[in-house]
């Protein structure tokens, strides 16, 4: 029997595609958001504080997927002052008893990658990600069609989570 051709359609995706050569002055979304405190909603920023803010993962490896990003767009560790390192920590830890609270979330993968060759989608900008897990999480879409299956769209779960973020004092 002939193996037919597999489609994945993911019109979404043009999105974030397009803005990698927008000719925007700023090309890095991350300081574009920071930029942008009025449209925090229509960015997914669900909370800001001094130097960092917490903003969801429009292409996420699961359901609540955030992403704690720096305000200033710096790619190295080692220049971060220990006030902004703690800030970052601090905002993970929000992050991750945020999506307890909202998703149930079970577990986490947390962690930030650096430099290009360790996978940094935007190496200039250093951001953590929190990835909510759940026991049984992995299905067969990923192992049988290299698919992930997101249960609840963007716009719903930005609500929630900031309906949240305001109730546990993470956001004014």
């Amino acid at each position: 029997m002939a193996e037919s051709n597999k489609n994945l359609w993911a019109p979404w995706r043009m999105e974030y595609i397009g803005s990698l050569n927008s000719g925007v002055e700023n090309r890095c979304f991350l300081c574009r958001y920071w930029a942008e405190p009025d449209a925090d909603q229509r960015n997914y920023v669900v909370w800001r504080t001094k130097a960092a803010f917490v903003v969801m993962n429009r292409f996420p490896y699961s359901n609540g997927h955030l992403m704690v990003a720096l305000a200033e767009h710096v790619g190295d560790f080692a220049t971060l002052s220990d006030d902004t390192l703690m800030e970052l920590s601090r905002n993970l830890r929000g992050a991750a008893t945020l999506l307890q609270k909202v998703v149930a979330a079970q577990g986490f993968n947390i962690g930030y990658n650096v430099g290009p060759c360790a996978g940094a989608g935007l190496p200039g900008h250093l951001h953590g990600h929190v990835v909510p897990r759940w026991s049984g999480d992995t299905n067969y879409m990923a192992v049988v069609s290299d698919t992930r299956v997101i249960s609840e769209s963007l716009d719903a779960l930005y609500v929630r989570l900031a309906e949240a973020a305001r109730s546990v004092g993470l956001r004014p």
